[in-house]
């Protein structure tokens, strides 16, 4: 293949469709052809050791293959496979005789939608991130897990990259700094990973090694049609896909803290959470987000040896260091801390703590998801109060999930806020129980507005119809009447939080942050 290829698909008359303009994009391992209504990715005949493009037949499959992979996260995006005919200087769509080349159609999408782009613009939100953490989640669940005999499905398949990145990055590197902080990042990656081996093991026989996608970050990401879209998966390394699904979503936390959005990847890692249930990864999160750190950091050193301008070689050493640095980051002792919110229905809990997830990378536990969850329940439930998944032994049984998973939560060495009503006295000392023998600070956030606000929360959460709780104005009611009020000493370990006053919001997280400095 050669530019004369390229060259010649730039002719309106070879398309059965009418083209705007063409404008060619290239990668080191594709053109994408840009006409206006579609796009045409040609993959190059290149060999870079991780992926081999180099015979037509090859092309033709990893083609084929991203067709295949792509259309699981897409609807009407990736379009379809076609072959080249004729001849490089005269080709042909899909015409007679042998092809010459392959190209993928895709539907075409302004460049400036991309959400690196939407970001770069200041424009990125938080319904952004939760749409791409609900998007994610559902497709890991759906995603075929990798078979228990496959090669990739062990522990030490699983550290195998990991350890390759400190393989090809020391001999790029000469500072004596760099040598010494990258012995420590590896050596805490192989502790790391005796500690954790047994739950690797059990990952890789629970289903947890799934096809996935392999590169999600927010380039990979568009709006198209009001809503965000994930594609751009990795086809042509299996690697690099069959993954650890907690190591696929670890990458756009990744990205994002880069970025400097942490509160948005906390966002996203609670919502991903929320949605898959798999809280097993908490002790993995970290491990995952260092090595993807340390990915971009390998990759920006390979261009160290092509580069003789000592300018840009230095800006090349400090992308680097700032990849490494972030990688260290998360091994860093953590600081915890655990919190429960107090209050009826609709008050505004979720609010709260949200803004500790976001403020303090605190993993928020919600007793209407884990409450659904553990009852395999879905859709509104409409049983009388303290009926179905709402009666004494359900309700129970939740307090007891949200309390396994807070407990689980802070041996992984995160801060937790469990958002339930915690409207019985009981239900709050098993909570303080957990901080005392966990030995981390705890505190009640009483969760206070005025009923008319509550009632028009309860109304605009009716409207939206997103919300898990299923509160009705006759649960909050009950709830009202049956409460059993902080005694003395839960009152000396309670916060009120005014619900409906922004500032008495920003306060909490700024006494938050002076009372516990190291979180």
């Amino acid at each position: 293949m050669s530019q004369t290829l390229i060259a010649a698909l730039q002719n309106p008359a070879l398309y059965p469709h009418p083209v705007e303009t063409f404008e060619v994009i290239e990668t080191h391992i594709s053109w994408v052809i840009l006409t206006g209504p579609f796009a045409y990715k040609i993959k190059k005949p290149v060999d870079f050791g991780f992926l081999n493009f180099t015979t037509l037949d090859a092309r033709k499959h990893f083609c084929e293959e991203e067709l295949r992979l792509n259309q699981r996260l897409t609807d009407n995006l990736y379009l379809d496979v076609i072959p080249v005919t004729g001849s490089e200087a005269e080709p042909q769509l899909a015409g007679e005789g042998s092809p010459v080349e392959y190209l993928l159609k895709m539907r075409q999408f302004p460049q400036g939608q991309l959400l690196d782009k939407v970001q770069a613009r200041g424009e990125l939100t938080a319904q952004h991130i939760d749409a791409l953490a609900e998007q994610i989640a559902r497709f890991h669940q759906a995603t075929p897990p990798v078979e228990k005999n496959h090669p990739l499905c062990s522990a030490e398949s699983i550290v195998a990259p990991l350890r390759q990145n400190f393989e090809q990055i020391r001999p790029l590197l000469s500072d004596k700094a760099d040598l010494l902080q990258l012995d420590a990042l590896e050596a805490w990656t192989e502790s790391s990973f005796t500690r954790l081996e047994p739950l690797l093991t059990a990952r890789a026989g629970n289903g947890s090694i799934r096809e996935c996608h392999g590169d999600i970050h927010l380039g990979n990401a568009t709006l198209l049609d009001g809503k965000v879209v994930l594609f751009d998966c990795i086809e042509f390394n299996e690697p690099f896909r069959l993954i650890d699904i907690a190591s696929d979503a670890a990458f756009l936390a990744m990205d994002l803290e880069d970025r400097g959005l942490r509160p948005l990847a906390r966002r996203f890692i609670n919502g991903w959470l929320e949605a898959t249930g798999d809280y097993q990864a908490l002790d993995l999160l970290n491990l995952y987000k260092s090595y993807r750190a340390l990915v971009r950091a390998k990759v920006s050193l390979f261009r160290l040896g092509q580069e003789q301008d000592p300018v840009q070689r230095a800006v090349i050493l400090r992308q680097y260091r700032r990849y490494a640095n972030l990688a260290e980051g998360y091994s860093g002792i953590p600081s915890r801390f655990l919190f429960v919110t107090h209050g009826v229905s609709a008050v505004g809990k979720s609010q709260v703590a949200m803004r500790l997830v976001e403020a303090f990378g605190a993993i928020r536990l919600r007793s209407d998801v884990e409450r659904k969850r553990l009852h395999a329940s879905t859709g509104a439930q409409t049983a009388a109060v303290g009926a179905g998944i709402y009666d004494e032994q359900a309700t129970q049984a939740t307090y007891q999930r949200l309390h396994q998973l807070a407990d689980q939560a802070l041996h992984a060495g995160f801060p937790v806020v469990i958002d339930a009503t915690y409207l019985r006295g009981a239900q709050r000392k098993a909570a303080w129980q957990i901080a005392e023998e966990t030995g981390v600070p705890f505190l009640i956030l009483d969760c206070q507005a005025p009923e008319q606000v509550i009632a028009g929360w309860l109304e605009l959460r009716r409207k939206e119809g997103s919300d898990p709780s299923d509160a009705t104005l006759e649960v909050i009611q009950a709830q009202q009447a049956s409460r059993e009020a902080l005694d003395a000493t839960e009152q000396s370990l309670s916060k009120r939080v005014d619900t409906n006053d922004a500032a008495s919001l920003d306060s909490l997280v700024e006494q938050i942050r002076q009372r516990l400095p190291g979180i």
